[in-house]
C-alpha cells in the first residue's frame, strides 16, 4: 500500500444536538455536509486537511484511553477556553517539546489537545518497546 496519510477519524455519539454544541460550539470545528447517499445519521467536521466523522448510535462507545489529537496554535488559550465553558481537563505524561492536555466530549470520547513547540524527532526522541 502507498498510504498518503490519515483521511478521517470516526467516533460514536448518542445525541446529535449535544455533539454539535460541543464540536462546533466549544471546539469551534467547521461542520461540513455528509454524503447524500448515507441512510444513517452522521455529522462531519473539517479538521485542517482531514475530517472528523460523528456517527449517531443508541449507546456511547466504551470509555478507554483511546483518543484522537487536535493540534492547536495556543495551548494556554485552549485551556482557558475549556475553563470558561466548565470543561474539565486532564494532564498526563509530559512529552518533551510539547504541551498537551485531554478533554472528553459529552459521550466520553477522549480528545487530546496538543501543541508541538519542538517538532518530534523519532530518531532523537523515540524508543521502541521490546
Amino acid at each position: 500500500m502507498d498510504i498518503e496519510g490519515f483521511d478521517h477519524v470516526t467516533v460514536l455519539i448518542t445525541d446529535m444536538a449535544r455533539a454539535r454544541a460541543f464540536y462546533g460550539g466549544i471546539l469551534g470545528l467547521e461542520e461540513i455536509g455528509r454524503p447524500r447517499s448515507f441512510d444513517f445519521r452522521a455529522v462531519w467536521y473539517r479538521v485542517g486537511g482531514n475530517q472528523l466523522h460523528l456517527l449517531v448510535k443508541p449507546e456511547a462507545d466504551t470509555m478507554s484511553p483511546r483518543h484522537f489529537a487536535l493540534r492547536v496554535r495556543d495551548v494556554a488559550a485552549a485551556r482557558d477556553r475549556c475553563a470558561q465553558v466548565g470543561l474539565p481537563t486532564a494532564e498526563t505524561t509530559k512529552i518533551p517539546g510539547a504541551d498537551r492536555f485531554f478533554v472528553r466530549d459529552p459521550d466520553g470520547n477522549r480528545i487530546e489537545i496538543i501543541r508541538w513547540d519542538t517538532p518530534y524527532d523519532p530518531g532523537r526522541d523515540g524508543v521502541f518497546d521490546a
